[in-house]
């Protein structure tokens, strides 16, 4: 065996290891596809060392941080693995995110480097007037010269990586896995997202897990619509390096046409979404029925994933396994329901990933009994080492476990458990509702709404009530050509629901507001008069 084929074998330990090991195996094959051009592992594997030597060279750190700010694309992919080939800690900033949250997270992060498109440029100009330790930024698609501030270094990101020598002469640093490898921030309840700091450790366990159960190999084409600032999207990129498959990315899900143009002039074979992602299709498929053909797997998590959109999924992936699952950012996946039960198990969210556990304790601390409702705890090395700069708010999510060293997850959602070990979501335990003395779940009126015929998507809040505690108010978008009244509404949820779980304010809304992780902004939602 030679020295190749021994490094070829070598296991993946760190995020770029998935890079350079898939880079030896398969330099020619189509890494990633955007926008119809395609690019390959080789390709992917110079670029990234290009710049982590470009990173380098300006005094970039093992620990550092790194900020992208960009749509997704071929430079965001290459900015993630050439910082996290630096030994940076890389952070993906949405590029919807306004200037003040921008500046926010660069200086709670203390990030050293910014690399970003030319687009963000009134956003960029805005949020660098006052920042701390931001020295570098390296601009995408930039032509002329912008100015930040006196003490930022510009640079064109082509430029920067065309400075750099062989990037096969480049030292890389000593780093190793219990080092942070990402912050992926997330929203907070202050209005300003907090920052969950993953290891290289537990960002690989994670990426093994997922393409264990998910069945991921080499052959597989992923059909990214999601952004890579949202850790969902973040995973699939990751997880297409290091098993060797295809990324075809798109920046945006707005063109529903294009999308499914892309599916099938690229082939894809999996198609990752969020409910919202779904009801845009299903609501599409009612006025227009469509298939996919050539999707084989096709993945939901961030909520659950509504009962009733299963049939109509069905016909447009007619080939398709379809995977419910649940997770939060601070351990990335909770579980998945294996899609062969999908029938039996229609509202389960399924067991915990492979190489992790999960249990159920009651309010009062007790281990629950089957069926009894209480908050989930996760225990594996996927779970985060806390949130950046948030000592109190880490110890309220990670907490003692049995064993006298270990920290185990309080997800703080509410679950039950059936006989077979079975989780079923109930709700986030901030959402529940607690109207005339009873405790409600928005979800479960939520998929009740989405049983009405027209329906396209459903949020339930509860609003402030001196009497009732709170008063259970509806939010709902229709189908296309739909028209439905209040009363319609309220009669469909009298005949389904107890009569205390019945909104008592019902709002139709031509959409409901997404975050920019496009999921349901329910703050929006409360602040609706």
């Amino acid at each position: 065996m030679t020295f190749s084929d021994k490094y070829i074998q070598a296991p993946q330990r760190l995020l770029g290891d998935g890079l350079i090991n898939s880079a030896h195996r398969y330099p020619t094959k189509t890494a990633i596809i955007v926008k119809n051009t395609t690019y390959t592992y080789g390709q992917l594997n110079t670029d990234a060392m290009k710049l982590a030597h470009a990173l380098i060279e300006r005094g970039i750190e093992p620990g550092d941080r790194v900020a992208i700010y960009m749509e997704n694309s071929w430079a965001c992919a290459v900015s993630i693995f050439g910082a996290s080939l630096a030994g940076a800690v890389f952070l993906v900033v949405n590029p919807q995110t306004k200037a003040n949250k921008l500046q926010y997270i660069l200086n709670d992060s203390g990030a050293k480097a910014l690399i970003a498109n030319i687009k963000l440029q009134r956003e960029l100009q805005e949020a660098c007037l006052d920042v701390m330790e931001l020295n570098n930024v390296i601009v995408v698609g930039a032509n002329s010269k912008i100015i930040l501030n006196d003490s930022i270094l510009i640079e064109n990101f082509n430029d920067v990586l065309e400075l750099v020598g062989r990037h096969d002469k480049i030292k890389l640093p000593q780093i190793i896995p219990n080092d942070l490898a990402s912050l992926i921030y997330t929203s907070g309840s202050t209005g300003f997202p907090k920052g969950v700091m993953m290891t290289h450790q537990s960002m690989v366990f994670t990426i093994w897990s997922l393409i264990e159960y998910l069945r991921i190999d080499n052959d597989d084409r992923i059909m990214l619509v999601l952004p890579l600032a949202f850790d969902y999207g973040l995973y699939q990129l990751l997880m297409s390096v290091a098993s060797g498959a295809t990324l075809i990315m798109e920046p945006s899900f707005i063109f529903l046409g294009n999308i499914y143009k892309q599916v099938e002039e690229n082939k894809a074979t999996i198609f990752p979404g969020v409910p919202t992602t779904y009801a845009m299709m299903v609501a599409s498929f009612r006025n227009k029925p469509f298939s996919l053909e050539s999707i084989k797997k096709v993945t939901n998590t961030a909520a659950s994933l509504p009962p009733d959109y299963i049939p109509i999924l069905r016909k447009i992936f007619p080939n398709a396994l379809i995977f419910k699952m649940y997770g939060l950012t601070e351990c990335k996946r909770v579980s998945y329901l294996e899609p062969e039960l999908l029938d039996e198990k229609v509202r389960s969210v399924g067991k915990a990933i492979p190489g992790t556990e999960t249990f159920i304790m009651t309010i009062d601390g007790k281990k629950a009994k089957p069926n009894e409702s209480g908050i989930l705890y996760v225990r594996g090395p996927h779970i985060m080492v806390g949130y950046w700069n948030q000592e109190e708010r880490s110890k309220k999510m990670l907490v003692p476990g049995e064993l006298p060293w270990e920290r185990v997850l309080c997800t703080h959602d509410l679950f039950k458990m059936d006989e077979e070990g079975f989780l079923y979501f109930l709700g986030r335990s901030d959402d529940i509702i607690k109207t005339r003395g009873e405790k409600v779940s928005p979800l479960e009126i939520e998929n009740v709404l989405l049983k009405l015929k027209g329906v396209k998507e459903s949020a339930v809040v509860g609003i402030p009530d001196e009497i009732q505690g709170q008063i259970i108010k509806a939010f709902i978008s229709v189908d296309k050509g739909i028209h439905l009244t209040e009363k319609e509404v309220r009669k469909f949820c009298n005949a389904h629901l107890e009569s205390f779980m019945v909104p008592e304010k019902i709002v139709f809304l031509d959409e409901l507001p997404k975050s920019s992780n496009r999921k349901v902004d329910k703050k929006i939602l409360m602040e609706n008069d």
